[in-house]
């Protein structure tokens, strides 16, 4: 098993890759970190002269925008009606941010020139958002440890990942503080959620979501979609459903 990590879109990503015969893992890797890469240059908030800080100034409109930018942004208002509101493209004071659904595009991304590149069984795994592809070596699934939010040198529990559901999203305050917009009359009862979903775009956004709007946006998206969720509550109590509990280590 080979692991390769490298810093992007604020956070470390790491790879770990099944070695397959004939196949550059430093090159393949390359790729992947410049597919991180394209996007964060468009839309990272953090770097003055991306497209999205000059929409954030004022200096270039959404019209004016790319075709890469206006499309993210059509993205981001669909799953905004698919949430009820819960997940949202804007910050409360009206800045367009993408990042809640463009780390998602980048690790689809990279997870796809690590497949074109020739590896069947690898995990990527950005700022613990992870989306896996096969089986590791000498075993019969990928195990995921969920972090406890009040001690991030423990697990609470782990899961087997299943073909059906490769993607894995945990939404915190945990690790950078109160950082989730939620709406003023949402209850605050939720440390911590983890989605696991067919894709990591719909775990990453319902896990969002899910933090963000509460119980009411929990019971929503679970009926909504195909999705296995576990949530941890401020006083440490857990909440999930059955399919969660499907994915439990015995």
């Amino acid at each position: 098993m080979l692991t390769r990590t490298f810093d992007t879109m604020g956070t470390t990503v790491s790879l770990r890759l099944v070695e397959v015969v004939g196949v550059d893992a430093d090159a393949a890797v390359a790729v992947a970190q410049d597919a991180f890469e394209d996007l964060n240059e468009r839309f990272s908030l953090y770097r003055d002269q991306s497209e999205i800080s000059r929409i954030a100034r004022g200096e270039l409109t959404l019209a004016q925008a790319s075709d890469e930018m206006r499309s993210a942004y059509g993205d981001a208002l669909e799953w905004r009606d698919k949430t009820g509101g819960a997940f949202t493209p804007h910050r409360p004071d009206g800045v367009l941010d993408l990042s809640g659904t463009i780390k998602a595009v980048g690790i689809q991304r990279a997870f796809d020139t690590l497949r074109a590149a020739g590896y069947r069984d690898f995990a990527v795994n950005c700022g613990g958002d992870i989306l896996f592809a096969g089986t590791p070596d000498d075993a019969e699934s990928w195990t995921v440890g969920i972090i406890d939010p009040a001690d991030r040198t423990r697990t609470v529990t782990s899961i087997r990942m299943d073909q059906a559901r490769p993607a894995c999203a945990t939404s915190s305050n945990a690790e950078r503080g109160e950082h989730i917009w939620r709406r003023p009359d949402t209850d605050i009862t939720f440390a911590q959620v983890t989605v696991v979903a067919p894709d990591i775009l719909t775990a990453d956004v319902c896990a969002t979501a899910i933090i963000a709007g509460g119980h009411e946006t929990m019971n929503q998206l679970t009926h909504a979609f195909d999705i296995a969720v576990l949530v941890v509550l401020n006083d440490g109590e857990f909440l999930g459903n059955a399919k969660f509990s499907e994915l439990l280590n015995t």
